[in-house]
Order: C-alpha cells, then structure tokens, then sequence
C-alpha cells in the first residue's frame, strides 16, 4: 500500500474525523467491564476482532442484547467462536456475541429445530428480520467456553452490517466503562537493516539500547548506518482494572520532525487479518514467541490501518547528517510513551555478516513458482508470501521437505504427490499430512493433492485405525431414571473426527461436541426416550472414512 505523502495526511485527518455513536449500546454483561483482550490485539495469524470480557472466571453469566433489532445470524461451531449469535441493530451496526454455553428462549428454540433439521452439532442459521427480533437489554444467552476459548469469557464484537469490516467497540461509548491511566510499555526496540545495509556494524537485526529519561520519555543508543534501515517495537498496553497486557492503539513515527509511519486499530475488513504476519517480525516470533511490530513495509501489503509516506517507514542515513527518529505509542484514552533513536551516517566494517544462504532455490512473491522432484511437487500461486525470499526445497525418504514454519504464508499452495508405494486396496486411507496432521486430500487414481497454509515438511500418511469412543459413565443395562446427560470422549490418533452422530431408539439425537475436553453431550429429552429399556447408538466417522461403532442399553422410567 504505497500512498503520497498528500494521501497519508489526508487519509490519517478522513480516519480521525469518524463519528460512532456513543449512547445507542448498553454492555452485553451485567458486570463491571472488565478486558482480558482488545481490539486489534495481536494473536496467532489474526488480529483480535473485539473486546474479550471478563467472566469472573466463570461460565453461565447472562449475556444481553446491546440495542433493539434482531438477530441475523447464528453459528455453532467446535472451534472460532463456537456458540456465536449476531445481532443487527437499525442504525446500520451489528453486535456479535461468542464462546456462548447457551442461547435462550425463542432463539434457543430456533437453534434446536434447525440442529434436528439438518442432523447436525455443527449449523450456521440466518434467519430473517422478523424472525427473531430482540430489544434492547432482552436475555440472549448465558457466557461459556466454547470453541476456541482458552477460558471462560465473552467474546463481543461491533461490525458495519454493509462492509462487515470490525469496528473497535471502545468507539461507542463503552470507555465510560473502562478506567486507564497507565501509558503503554515499551519493552524493546530493534533496528533492521535492509538492502545489504550494515547497522552498528552488523549485517543482522539488532536489538537497541533504550535509556529511560527524567521526563518518562526513552532516549535509544546511536544506530550507525550506511544503508537503509528500519526499526520495530515490542509494546503492550494495561488499563487500571484488567491488568493483561494487551494490544496498543496507535502507533506513529517521526523523521526529523515529519510523520512518516502510523497505524491505529480503529477498523478492518477480515480479508485483512493473515496480514498479521508481515505486521510482525514473523521469524523471531517462530523461534522466540515474541510479537515484534514492524514500522516500516519492506514490500508493500494491503492492511488498511497502516497510513505511511511514499518510503513506507524506510529510513535512509545521509552523510555529515544526524537524523532524530521518534516513536510514539499511545492507547485510546491518550496515554503516551515515546522512544527517541538519534540515526548516524556510518561506513564501519561490519563485524557480523548477514545469515549463510544455503538453500538452493530462490521464490519471488509476486510470481506464481512450482517445484518438482522425484514423484513430488509443490505449486504456489503469486501472492502466497508477502516478501522474496530463498527457500529450501527437497524430496527425500518419501517426504517433500518445503523449508520450515518461519516464514508466514498468506494463501493456501498446493502439494501433489503421486504413490508407488501402497496397494489400490490401501490408498483409500491415504491422506497428505504435516507429521500426521491432516489436510484436506483429493484422489485421483494414484495422485493425491492437498492445500496448505504452513511451510514444512509433509508426506503420504496411511490411516487404518479407526476412531475411539468411550462411554464416561457405563449405563449398560442399568436404570438411569435420574441422570439428566449421556456423555461420551471420542478421538481420533491420526486424520482426525469427520463426524458424530448419536441414534436413540432409531432417532438421531443432538450430541454437542467439546473440542478442547474431545466430549460429546446429550441432554435426555422424554421425546427421544421411551418407557422401560431404551437403545442408544453412537458412530464416529474419521477424514479416510474409518468408523466405530458404539451401542449400549439401559432402562429409564418417565418423569413426572
């Protein structure tokens, strides 16, 4: 995203002059707000969509209504949000509501018609405006776990209903509910040199000296140069409250005096989110965990929250001069810190050459590249990755070996690889897998093919085992009149669950499936149930097609 040096002060005035309103929204949770994620938060392969709230470490808060409208769409999954419900309200916004334990009422009853419908945990609904209208303040849901939470909390989101680009929830009023005095932390600096430039004479990225100042402010150590350079920052934000770090607002550079550099998580299209691994130093993340955020665009890319100038935050020492290059970071309520790094012209030998090149193969971004060996081959499409680079490439014992997992990729590739080593009875069973990792492979005769998103070594795995079931608490046989739940743990060692599905009496019957427990749950409804002995059936599916069968009995009596 190359702009002018007009379009970038243009663009930074048109984003601050936004109007939200900011007393349409009541909060979604009858609790002090209280913020375990921000907006713009940085996670793996996405920026954060909204705010994580607090829970009190507990499932089964009531979850409201922000506003009057109804709801538009909901989704249940095993992983993302899981249990999520969309509300679109009539001054043009939708509130989104995830990780639920539970819908409530007329929506609950919604969800259930459509899972026996479809026969299936697994449904996304998208009823229509008068279907399931809500008020303002109206019980939807209670808070939960589900999907891919790490812990109970409600995850809530403010997107445009026409662009369905996320909108930083702290716009609409909801800072009345957030105490922050505290400025965010900077806790390192590193410079980058670019080009074949030398850097303190190093070759390689370094990490800079900071010095704290009088005033708050951090002066850097002198970054001596003969090239083109650029910096990065690990910071983090807290508010008085919460206390975990979170992500930083907004984030401004300065050459001399003149901006040059700015992003603000104010809002972003999900087309946006992968981008987050050229916004970081994705190298050092792989091999450190630590989320370095660039400021400057070695090859542009097209995240719409960076506003830079023509060099894209690429700075250029010159000669007989001392340039002073300043960062300020701040969050929403104007909280600043700043770290002032004064840039030298210098022609020092380098004493720590650039990184050993010992691949043989070289990928431009912007081309489509294949390469081929043996009875293996791997193709990725123009704009797979966000910078050129020099990749490993081999076929050996079997596997296609493509470099390694620190280099992001922003699409899917592909990988053919065509066998001559299992029988036609076998190949069935046969999938392309990271490790055993599964992804998704078509068959055609004795050519398998398989996208991926991860750099690294992959291969033919066979799966012949099918997939467990165990029954947590045995009913075989046995009168279970006061037992409100059936609960089973189902895996799989190797292409993983395809599918569940659970009979009772002949009937399917709704199990709701856990991924991070591998539990599947069904709650008795006397529908499904018959007086005296009732016969239950699970069947687990795994991606090859291996199955397992589960069948039991028991005896219940019907409440009254």
């Amino acid at each position: 995203m190359k702009l002018p040096v007009l379009a970038f002060f243009v663009s930074c005035f048109l984003s601050a002059q936004t109007q939200y309103p900011k007393d349409y929204f009541r909060p979604p949770l009858d609790i002090p707000m209280q913020l375990s994620g921000n907006f713009g938060e940085l996670r793996p392969n996405h920026f954060h969509a909204g705010f994580d709230l607090k829970t009190n470490q507990r499932e089964g808060l009531n979850v409201y209504a922000i506003a009057d409208g109804y709801v538009s769409r909901i989704k249940i999954s095993t992983f993302g949000n899981g249990k999520c419900i969309y509300i679109t309200h009539p001054n043009g916004y939708t509130s989104v509501y995830g990780h639920l334990s539970a819908t409530i009422g007329p929506i609950q009853d919604y969800v259930k018609k459509t899972h026996y419908q479809e026969k299936a945990y697994e449904i996304e609904m998208f009823p229509k405006p008068g279907e399931l209208p809500v008020t303002k303040g109206q019980l939807i849901a209670l808070s939960g776990n589900t999907g891919s939470s790490e812990g109970p909390h409600l995850h809530f989101e403010i997107r445009d209903t026409k662009t369905e680009f996320v909108i930083n929830p702290i716009f609409f009023g909801f800072d009345q509910n957030i105490k922050d005095t505290k400025k965010p932390t900077l806790s390192s600096l590193y410079v980058y040199p670019l080009d074949n430039a030398t850097v303190n004479q190093s070759k390689q990225p370094l990490l800079v000296n900071m010095a704290l100042q009088k005033d708050g402010t951090y002066l850097a150590s002198k970054v001596k140069t003969n090239g083109k350079i650029g910096f990065g920052i690990n910071a983090v934000d807290t508010d008085d409250v919460s206390f975990n770090k979170n992500g930083v607002f907004n984030v401004s550079t300065f050459l001399n005096g003149n901006q040059n550099y700015n992003y603000q998580f104010n809002t972003y299209s999900f087309d946006e989110m992968r981008y987050i691994n050229a916004f970081i130093d994705y190298y050092r993340y792989k091999k450190t965990g630590q989320r370095v955020q660039k400021l400057f665009m070695k090859t542009p890319f097209a995240l719409s929250i960076i506003k830079t100038d023509s060099l894209r935050g690429i700075i250029s020492a010159q000669p007989n001069l001392t340039s002073m290059y300043r960062i300020e970071v701040s969050d929403y309520f104007g909280n600043l810190n700043s770290i002032t790094v004064p840039i030298e012209y210098d022609t020092a030998t380098p004493l720590v050459p650039e990184e050993p090149v010992t691949s043989k193969y070289f990928v431009k971004y912007n081309r489509d590249t294949n390469f081929e060996k043996d009875n293996m081959s791997v193709f990725f499409p123009a704009g797979t990755f966000y910078d050129d680079f020099n990749m490993n490439f081999d076929v050996r014992n079997n596997k296609i070996y493509i470099h390694d997992d620190t280099v992001p990729v922003h699409s899917n590739f592909a990988i053919t690889i065509k066998d001559s080593i299992y029988p036609e009875s076998l190949r069935d069973k046969l999938y392309i897998g990271k490790g055993t990792s599964y992804n998704g492979t078509i068959r055609k005769g004795d050519v398998f093919t398989a996208k991926a998103k991860i750099l690294g070594t992959y291969g033919l795995v066979l799966d012949t085992i099918p997939p467990v079931i165990k029954i947590t608490k045995p009913v075989e046989g046995k009168w279970i009149s006061d037992q409100k739940k059936i609960e089973f743990t189902i895996g799989d060692s190797l292409s993983g669950i395809k599918s569940y599905n659970g009979y009772l009496n002949g009937s399917w019957v709704l199990f709701e499936y856990e991924n991070k427990t591998r539990k599947i749950t069904h709650t008795f409804d006397d529908q499904y149930l018959t007086e005296g002995e009732n016969f239950l059936k699970m069947e687990v599916v795994d991606n090859v097609g291996n199955s397992t069968i589960f069948e039991t009995h028991f005896f219940r009596s019907q409440q009254k």
